[in-house]
């Protein structure tokens, strides 16, 4: 996706980020955010900007789809126990509707 050979319904792009809805949305707004260099998991990286901006950008994003003053969560699932099912670090960006404490 983020070299643009599959289509998405992208809502933020820019040199480093792609941020796009999910195909299977868990909540009303379920947006994906990935960095466009490949990173296969949250801990094969050791770069803390890449990181702080991935997490601001969800921020700015949460704040673009008006879910920021009712609430919304950010997920990284890190290996296949947690539920990572594609090989490139990724967040989960979900608001909308009130979520629930344990999630899964």
């Amino acid at each position: 996706m983020a070299e643009g050979k599959i289509r998405c319904d992208r809502v933020y792009e820019d040199e480093n980020f792609l941020a796009f809805r999910d195909i299977n949305p868990q909540a009303p707004v379920h947006i994906l955010i990935i960095p466009k260099k490949h990173i296969a998991r949250l801990h094969d990286t050791g770069d803390l900007l890449l990181l702080g901006k991935l997490l601001n950008l969800a921020s700015k994003i949460a704040l673009d789809e008006k879910i920021s003053e009712t609430g919304y969560r950010v997920v990284i699932n890190t290996n296949r126990d947690a539920g990572q099912s594609i090989g490139h670090l990724h967040l989960h960006l979900m608001g909308g509707r009130i979520m629930k404490w344990p999630p899964g």
